[in-house]
């Protein structure tokens, strides 16, 4: 890793906010105050699964730190199979630490996650020692807290029996590779098991490792730690017969010199957090590509493959390739064989050629329309050449994130492709793509009342004092309500653990399209676990981390518009017998656009919500074109620009045009396809005009379009962009975006100069 071990201790027993309503600490805050504390490493041990571990590796080697990946694992008593509440039930089952050496003992740790979340799932992900046989190389192993099995063995049946446990654990990881935890958090229980440990440490000459048992970051945030366990088991805090992990307020990531201080009989225990560290060297295969290998005829190569399909497809669509076609069609397949996506697109145009062949409707949008080799291979139908489109929002070398095709099929239909693809590439390679829930502004202020003990009433006027989508901090500084409401000292303190608690991870979900197919088994690299109420597998990590180890997303997106469809041209040709052909559906008849323009247009995909009805009955489209321009312009931002486009289409407002280009642009309604102008007027090329609108805060945004649109000066644009601020560098993006995404792509070799 490259990264330096030179501090004096070093946190080997970490929840995060991961540990579901257990953990309160995020994982940024964790590394951020490791930085501050001068730690050289820490680890992340989170309750049974591996959810932060992606997240967590990023930021710790961009802070300098050293990344431990682990988990805090539930061991079965008697197997993971065995179902009996009364030997596995509720808190049954012994609690084990497992570290990652090296990425050996990573995909062992995603192994052994896995099997406890698929085959030993009961009240809690359990594994057995069985498999822990089979997959402890590469791991350490430390034995946990009062609840781990030599803790209870030290409290249930004497040292003797806990020495047996300690062996059979160093034999199953080897010698030097299990290590005996001694806490102190000021717990009555603990301090005899402390003794025993040391007992069993000098019989058994296994070594001892000091830890505190993380849960929050600061000692400040244990009352909202305590509100948070209430949160997850129903309670409030005036319930008597509950964990009150407040009543020992130790769960915080404490200084070297504290942890010092907690065992000054233990030196070796403190310096042996630092050798575990050392011990560690992991490096996880970040922005390498992994797809699956598609079938191509044998000597051909995906890139031949998909050159061989799209000059096909060129020539059967427009009869010939000309040289405009020519220059088009290869700088396109250039740019996907630079970037290692051929493979990829491949894979999304056989399997929308399977539900074509078996009669499921299907539909393609987005950026992907603007590419011609998409259009060419019938992955696409729109005629990128006939509607101006760009190929460069899809793809470029530019680029940051993944290339991303939004496919939508029909929401009774969309498992059997689904089913096709995960016949075809590997039922242990294809899995749904797990989601997190976070606890928003208004439901934390809730949730919080509830433990609290407010009446319903109370805590229903506050949250509503709270604008949607406004988070609790903006919401106590901007609104006078709020700030009025927290003049009362129990408001304040309800807004306080709310605000602390606000956008924690509360549950894992399932991403409504995405699908992830690989090419080695899913458990090689990614932990997986079963959508909550089905047997259907889905990862533990969301699309962001799934994209940093070079995971492609594929959206199967389940769209009832078309099932509407399906089921209106059947009935057609059952009740007519006419059997309509989608694709020769002209896209000029007039009847169509009156009804448009009549503003009826319930159960029309994208023109349905209150909002575009008004608009498109104003607009009074004549042309597809027409359309087109109000679904790209009704959305944050451009839509403040839409009461302008209709005047101008209706020519109650002056159109201004500064180049031949541009009015050609606007003459043929394409007010989201501004872009291409940004190489003539800008003096940008597209690529860097694309980049630079990607990376830019919404207010600065308008500056750049203001150049596109005026032909500013360079040096008075940058001078007036930087007087609302530093421009977002490249070095920014990764953290800036949501939750780190930003690890470039496979091939991508930064800007040019």
């Amino acid at each position: 890793m490259g990264i330096a071990i030179t501090g004096s201790f070093v946190h080997l027993h970490t929840h995060s906010e991961y540990s579901l309503l257990d953990g309160l600490s995020r994982v940024s805050d964790l590394v951020t105050r490791a930085k501050e504390l001068e730690m050289p490493a820490i680890a992340l041990t989170d309750h049974g699964a591996l959810y932060g571990a992606v997240d967590f590796y990023v930021a710790a080697n961009q802070a300098g730190i050293k990344p431990i990946l682990g988990v805090e694992t539930y061991v079965a008593r008697t197997n993971r199979f065995e179902r009996d509440p009364r030997l596995e039930g509720h808190g049954k089952p012994f609690h084990l630490v497992l570290l990652a050496k090296d990425f050996t003992g990573y995909r062992n740790l995603v192994a052994l996650v896995t099997t406890a979340h698929l085959d030993g799932y009961y009240y809690r992900p359990r594994m057995d020692k069985e498999i822990l046989r089979q997959h402890s190389k590469g791991l350490i192993a430390l034995s946990a807290c009062l609840q781990g099995e030599l803790a209870r063995a030290i409290q249930d049946e004497g040292i003797d029996a806990a020495c047996k446990v300690a062996l059979e654990h160093q034999e199953i990881f080897g010698a030097g590779n299990y290590f005996l935890e001694l806490m102190q958090h000021q717990v009555p229980e603990q301090q005899a098991v402390l003794e025993g440990v040391r007992e069993v440490a000098r019989r058994t000459g296994i070594p001892l490792v000091a830890t505190n048992d993380i849960h929050y970051v600061h000692a400040e945030d244990a009352e909202a730690q305590d509100v948070m366990v209430c949160i997850q088991s129903g309670k409030t805090i005036d319930t008597q017969d509950r964990l009150k992990m407040i009543d020992h307020p130790e769960l915080y990531l404490k200084t070297a010199d504290q942890m010092a201080a907690l065992f000054p009989d233990d030196p070796e225990a403190l310096a042996n957090t630092v050798r575990i560290a050392e011990m560690v060297d992991i490096k996880l295969p970040l922005g390498e590509l992994q797809l699956p290998a598609f079938e191509v005829p044998p000597g051909t190569t995906p890139d031949e493959h998909l050159r061989r399909m799209a000059e096909t497809g060129v020539r059967a669509k427009y009869g010939d390739i000309t040289p405009e076609l020519r220059e088009r069609l290869d700088k396109e397949l250039s740019v996907i064989g630079k970037l290692g996506y051929s493979g990829y697109i491949l894979i999304v145009q056989d399997f929308i050629r399977y539900a074509r062949e078996h009669g499921i409707l299907t539909a393609v949008r987005g950026s992907a329309g603007g590419s011609l080799v998409n259009y060419a291979i019938d992955l696409t139908d729109i005629d990128p050449i006939r509607y101006g489109l760009i190929f460069d929002r899809f793809l470029n070398l530019e680029r940051y994130t993944l290339p991303d095709i939004d496919v939508d099929f029909m929401d009774n239909r969309r498992d059997e492709v689904i089913a096709y693809v995960t016949e075809k590439y590997g039922a242990d390679r294809v899995a749904q793509i797990g989601t997190f829930n976070t606890m928003l502004a208004r439901a934390a202020v809730r949730d919080v009342a509830r433990v609290l003990g407010m009446p319903y009433g109370e805590a229903d006027r506050v949250a509503k004092a709270i604008p949607f989508g406004v988070t609790l901090e903006d919401s106590r500084r901007n609104f006078a309500e709020l700030r009025d409401l927290e003049q009362e000292p129990h408001v304040e303190r309800l807004l306080d653990l709310a605000e602390k608690v606000e956008g924690l991870v509360r549950s894992t979900g399932t991403h409504a399209a995405g699908v992830v197919i690989t090419a080695e088994p899913l458990s090689h690299l990614v932990p997986l676990e079963r959508s909550k109420g089905t047997s259907a597998i889905q990862t533990q990590y969301e699309d962001k981390s799934l994209e940093k180890l070079g995971l492609l997303k594929f959206d199967f997106l389940g769209l009832s518009n078309l099932t509407i469809l399906d089921e209106a041209l059947k009935l057609i040709k059952t009740s007519r017998g006419v059997d309509i052909d989608r694709g020769r559906i002209p896209l000029d008849d007039k009847k169509t656009f009156d009804l448009l323009g009549s503003g009826e247009t319930t159960g029309m995909f994208q023109l349905e919500s209150a909002g575009m009805r008004r608009h498109i009955r104003d607009l009074k489209p004549d042309r597809v074109e027409d359309v087109m321009a109000m679904v790209a312009l009704f959305r944050p931002g451009p839509m403040d620009y839409i009461p302008s486009y209709i005047r101008r289409k209706h020519g109650q407002e002056a159109v201004t045009r500064e180049a031949r280009r541009a009015e050609d642009e606007v003459r043929r309604g394409l007010p989201a396809q501004w872009r291409p102008c940004g190489r003539d007027r800008a003096g940008m090329e597209g690529l860097r005009t694309l980049r630079t609108l990607r990376i830019q805060p919404r207010a600065r945004r308008d500056l750049w379009r203001d150049r596109v649109s005026h032909g500013l000066p360079q040096g008075e644009l940058h001078a007036r962009v930087h007087d609302r601020g530093p421009v977002i560098g490249h070095g920014q993006l990764g953290a800036d975006r949501d939750r780190g995404r930003g690890v470039p792509p496979h091939g991508y070799r930064g800007p040019p100069a």
